[in-house]
């Protein structure tokens, strides 16, 4: 008799929080639509994926200074990304990558004329 009545109050009460939590998620759908968190939200990721990287964090990850010549951004650019392609990560080897593009458009603009 007890576990009868145990077991009905367990699923009433389960039911009860299923329901309290569905009407809680829509109620917080609705405020952040009218607040526009939700847009917001999502114009932050567009715009945070959209950002170039900074000649400044380009050379941070190469390892580089601003007095560092070309030739030796090549160098540390050529072995960075040989190192991530064998034995690191895809992200770290694109993250590489776009470094040396960021440093090479600014040396191009710095140097125009001069092959890359």
């Amino acid at each position: 008799m007890a576990s009868k009545i145990l077991a009905n109050l367990i699923v009433m009460g389960g039911g009860i929080l299923a329901r309290a939590f569905a009407q809680a998620y829509r109620q917080a759908l609705a405020n952040a639509s009218k607040n526009g968190v939700a847009q917001e939200t999502i114009q932050n990721t567009v715009r945070r994926a959209s950002t170039r990287m900074t000649e400044k964090e380009a050379r941070q990850i190469l390892g580089v200074t601003d007095e560092t010549p070309w030739e030796e951004i090549v160098k540390k650019y050529g072995s960075l990304f040989e190192n991530n392609a064998k034995n690191g990560s895809f992200y770290l080897q694109s993250k590489v990558h776009r470094a040396k593009e960021c440093l090479e458009a600014v040396h191009q603009s710095t140097n125009p004329g001069t092959p890359s």
